[in-house]
């Protein structure tokens, strides 16, 4: 069995790149995970005692682990500073900067993995910066940074061995921003948890997830405003004040909710709304395992879940109003009785965390014995 080494980008909160990363430490029990720093509160279990933070951690804990946005730009090099040990493989989970330390590893003649949840998109796309605070000095900061993601991504991509997408839409940004092919494994989603119910899809359509801009939740609440439908968003984030604002009372907002809680409410849902693009978007597939279908932008990573007439329905990626129109329209018509609940779940199966394991388990001994 190869000795694997993980890399990350960081540690402050649970999300799908963290589930990522969890599942290949749990395939290689032994690995180190090495991020440029930690908040501990927010480590799993499992990990507690694996997870190795370069010197950047202590000026993270001396900041009171506030906030680490300022620590950013230090990242790279504190990644560059990583000291491989005795280790065949590196895998590295990148969105930001952890790609930073391929170079690193690849100098000791180690073989790279990148698993790639998507290129620095703020960096590389100037539409997603348009929309952030700070006027003039912020937005001139902001590209300067965006310069530097893009310099330290281009930088490494000659490094690595193998290249990782998360889904076909990451894998075609691959190709576009880096000029390299990329193999797609979907991440793990957690099917195990997510499973159908024996009542009967209750009166709302079902939001869920951190409330940021990018993911579009102001568009479910315009179309469920037309549509006269009931809406519940599950979730909490920054963007929550001004999506609240813009709620008329068909729509309930719930904040964070257990995990529990979470698995009734997608087991009671109509269907469960994905209005934004996202790399891959493993709440659609929750839903699925459940046996609750999914109204989807046909964009991202929907384009690898949503089947039409299988898992869900697709909508035509279009302006902001005509989106909303097309939305409205679809929650006034759907029948969930149209989707088989058994075949929806069989359908969220083909992403299990086993799946996930035994692909990256053939990624991994694929360089290791080159």
């Amino acid at each position: 069995m190869p000795r694997l080494a993980i890399v990350h980008e960081r540690w402050t909160e649970p999300g799908g790149s963290e589930n990522v990363v969890r599942a290949l430490a749990a395939e290689w029990p032994e690995a180190p995970v090495h991020v440029a720093f930690a908040d501990p509160r927010t480590v799993a279990p499992e990990l507690r005692g694996r997870i190795r933070a370069t010197p950047l951690d202590t000026v993270h804990r001396a900041t009171g682990r506030r906030t680490h946005v300022p620590l950013i730009p230090l990242a790279p090099a504190a990644m560059r500073r990583l000291r491989p040990g005795p280790v065949d493989v590196v895998v590295i989970s990148h969105h930001a900067v952890a790609l930073s330390a391929a170079p690193t590893f690849a100098a000791a003649g180690v073989p790279v993995v990148a698993y790639v949840h998507s290129p620095a998109r703020w960096a590389w796309s100037p539409g997603l910066r348009a929309g952030e605070r700070g006027g003039a000095t912020g937005r001139a900061a902001l590209s300067l940074l965006a310069a530097r993601a893009r310099a330290v991504e281009t930088a490494a991509v000659p490094h690595v061995t193998a290249v990782v997408a998360n889904s076909t839409a990451v894998a075609g940004r691959i190709a576009r921003w880096w000029g390299v092919a990329a193999h797609v494994v979907p991440p793990p989603v957690d099917v195990r948890r997510f499973t159908p119910g024996d009542a009967p899809a209750g009166d709302y359509f079902l939001v869920a997830g951190r409330l940021v801009p990018y993911r579009r939740v102001d568009l479910a609440i315009r179309a469920a405003r037309a549509a006269g439908a009931r809406l519940v968003i599950a979730g909490s984030g920054r963007h929550e004040p001004a999506l609240r604002a813009l709620a008329g009372p068909e729509t309930t907002f719930l904040g964070r909710v257990t995990d529990p809680e979470m698995v009734r409410l997608q087991r009671g849902a109509i269907a469960t709304l994905m209005p934004g693009e996202e790399d891959f978007g493993i709440v659609p597939v929750e839903a699925m395992a459940t046996g609750t279908p999914v109204i989807a932008r046909a964009a991202g990573g929907a384009l690898d879940t949503v089947v039409p007439g299988l898992s869900g329905l697709l909508l035509d990626d279009a302006p902001d109003d005509a989106f909303v129109t097309a939305l409205a329209d679809a929650l006034r018509g759907f029948r969930p009785g149209d989707f088989d609940r058994g075949a929806l779940r069989a359908h969220a199966e083909g992403f299990s965390e086993d799946l996930f394991r035994s692909r990256m388990r053939a990624v991994v001994d694929g360089v290791a014995h080159r």
